[in-house]
């Protein structure tokens, strides 16, 4: 069955230069990009209410960069005045780069992995001594807790933000030939919007084996998969399937 209309379970990319406008490009395709979930950041009085004290910490571990937002968001609720010798460890060049949104980058001691968060741990076992403080959302990957408690620091896990499933009610007569998953909790999103979602002849693209779990437990059929070593990216996940479908 030919493709032409694809939903992207996120955001619009903010990018001129996304593969995504490419791929609308060169293979004639229309995609939507509509959220199916949003994060909500939890009050001051919610991270109290965890018994943690912004005080306390010489070190954050900052995993993306909602946790930079959340962080900062309340620090300035609570009145904290995060000090310069604070240490940033940050998961991947990108949440370095945008934690320059809020503190001047050539004065502060920060520390950066490469893209996993098992590539940050031998920077977070380099500084053993300190007490970390983890701003992390309410669905954090079981990857995270695992890694710390192995390096065996002292670090608090708080939950900043919470991820929250967003509204489609406005799609609910739309069909497209493919929906595009990166998440468990967008899959989550997909039946709580829609109870009663028969797949037919819709495919399915997933990101990440912890979707693919997620579909395949919901009972879908999963149709294209990313990343793979064929298809390291989503866009040339759906590029490639896009051909084989269009040229029949």
């Amino acid at each position: 069955m030919k493709v032409k209309t694809i939903l992207v379970s996120q955001p619009e990319p903010k990018v001129e230069n996304s593969p995504y406008f490419d791929l609308i490009e060169r293979q004639k395709v229309k995609i939507d990009f509509i959220p199916f979930i949003h994060v909500e950041g939890v009050s001051g009085k919610q991270v109290r209410s965890q018994k943690v004290d912004l005080a306390n910490y010489t070190a954050i571990i900052l995993t993306s960069r909602n946790a930079v937002d959340h962080f900062f968001r309340i620090a300035d609720e609570l009145r904290f005045k995060v000090p310069d010798t604070m240490k940033y460890f940050c998961q991947s060049e990108a949440v370095a780069y945008y934690l320059q949104k809020y503190v001047v980058y050539r004065k502060r001691k920060i520390y950066v992995g490469k893209r996993t968060f098992t590539e940050l741990s031998p920077l977070i076992k380099k500084y053993k001594t300190e007490k970390f403080l983890l701003p992390a959302s309410d669905k954090l990957k079981s990857e995270v807790p695992r890694v710390l408690n192995d390096l065996n620091v002292q670090w608090t896990e708080c939950v900043f933000y919470k991820t929250v499933v967003s509204d489609l009610s406005d799609l609910k007569d739309v069909f497209y030939d493919i929906l595009v998953f990166f998440s468990p909790s967008g899959i989550e999103s997909l039946f709580e919007n829609f109870p009663d979602f028969k797949q037919n002849d819709t495919r399915i693209a997933v990101f990440g084996n912890t979707t693919v779990k997620a579909s395949l437990e919901k009972g879908l059929r999963v149709d294209i998969q990313a990343p793979t070593p064929e298809n390291p990216s989503m866009t040339m996940a759906l590029e490639k399937y896009i051909k084989a479908q269009n040229k029949k």
